[in-house]
């Protein structure tokens, strides 16, 4: 794995779904509008707290890959879209990363 100085440039955003459906139409809506290069989903069982009592739900984790600059308008989309009251949002930066990838993100994204 080769270190990239433009790395940082770069981030992950998870967040989850509550059906295969609304994780399929969260990630064609990012890639279609050039938030993301890539959304790959998974299935999770979550637990948490809601309203004082302990869940425990499976999910999909939707993990998108794209460029820091655009968090905002990924968050912004997410949040209108989303099902949930209060959907999971967190960004995560990438501080290394193979060149040639971290090149790929940035040309499938919006400038």
């Amino acid at each position: 794995m080769s270190e990239s100085p433009e790395a940082a440039a770069y981030c992950v955003i998870l967040t989850t779904a509550s059906s295969q459906d609304e994780a399929d139409r969260l990630a064609s809506g990012l890639v279609e509008n050039k938030l993301a290069a890539c959304v790959q989903i998974t299935n999770v069982t979550s637990y948490y707290t809601w309203q004082g009592s302990i869940q425990h739900e499976p999910e999909l984790l939707l993990l998108i890959k794209t460029s820091a600059h655009l968090y905002t308008a990924v968050e912004t989309f997410l949040h209108q879209s989303h099902s949930y009251e209060v959907p999971e949002i967190v960004q995560l930066p990438i501080q290394r990363g193979l060149g040639a990838y971290l090149n790929w993100i940035g040309e499938s994204v919006k400038r």
